[in-house]
């Protein structure tokens, strides 16, 4: 079910990459006009200040590495151009065989979704997802995966696994980087122990997920003891953190107050 070696050397360029909506919050209080960043201003943001972006951004990114490579691929994802959108790759091999490739979802590394191929299965499978054991089934111009958490707990996520084309996928892409949600969210693949395990900072919480469980971390009571948090975990600016949950906050509490009429 892996991928081969010409997949993965472009793949493994992106170990170290978070996944966050920091940037979106950021960029969209900044920009005029467009708000899908260009990969040559991705990757200078990326020097900057240790960030990356949300999956489209990560999507965008991966497909012009891919496409430097020589390596077929294409988006694929649900829900396009509404707020629940989520968007990956499918890269092909030599031999035409696909796999998905989402860092929107910080998978380990692709995965088969072919399943007329003699390498596939529809057993549980681990090493493709932190902290979770993953089951591929796929259906009609769809590939449902299903993980398995070590409590026991199934989630499932859905691609279309039709090419989008290029025109939509940007309109797509729009849509979401000009529709901030207000709840903060930085999430990273971390070393733990003797695997790779999966760190996230979601709406003022933040959470270490493991093959031995969940391991919730102490609150903290600042935005600037948060940043300091964020920036040893993904070593994310600790400058651009501050000023980015101060947007956070400040929408927080704007919500808040619609909230309470």
């Amino acid at each position: 079910m892996k991928a081969p070696q010409e997949i993965l050397s472009v793949w493994k360029k992106f170990d170290d990459f978070p996944m966050e909506t920091f940037t979106k919050a950021w960029f969209y209080s900044k920009a005029e006009g467009k708000r899908q960043r260009s990969v040559a201003l991705m990757k200078k943001h990326r020097i900057q200040y240790g960030i990356s972006g949300n999956c489209f951004d990560l999507a965008f990114w991966l497909l012009d590495e891919f496409t430097k490579a020589g390596i077929k691929a294409y988006p694929v994802g649900h829900a396009l151009n509404t707020e629940d959108a989520h968007v990956g790759l499918v890269a092909e091999d030599a031999s035409g065989k696909r796999y998905l490739c989402d860092l929107g979802d910080l998978w380990l590394q692709p995965i088969l979704i072919d399943e007329n191929s003699k390498e596939f299965t529809k057993e549980r499978l681990a090493g493709f997802f932190p902290a979770a054991e993953v089951q591929v089934l796929p259906k009609q111009n769809e590939v449902e995966i299903v993980y398995h958490r070590p409590n026991g707990k199934q989630s499932r996520q859905s691609y279309e696994t039709e090419p989008v084309a290029m025109d939509y996928f940007m309109e797509a892409a729009e849509f979401s980087q000009n529709h901030v949600y207000p709840k903060p969210l930085f999430e990273k693949r971390v070393p733990y122990e003797n695997e790779i395990a999966h760190w996230e900072f979601d709406d003022w919480e933040s959470k270490l997920s493991t093959s031995k469980g969940l391991f919730p971390e102490e609150p903290l009571s600042t935005i600037e003891e948060w940043a300091e948090r964020i920036r040893k975990r993904t070593g994310a600016d600790k400058e651009f953190l501050i000023e980015t949950l101060k947007i956070y906050d400040k929408m927080d509490h704007i919500q808040e107050k619609s909230e309470d009429g």
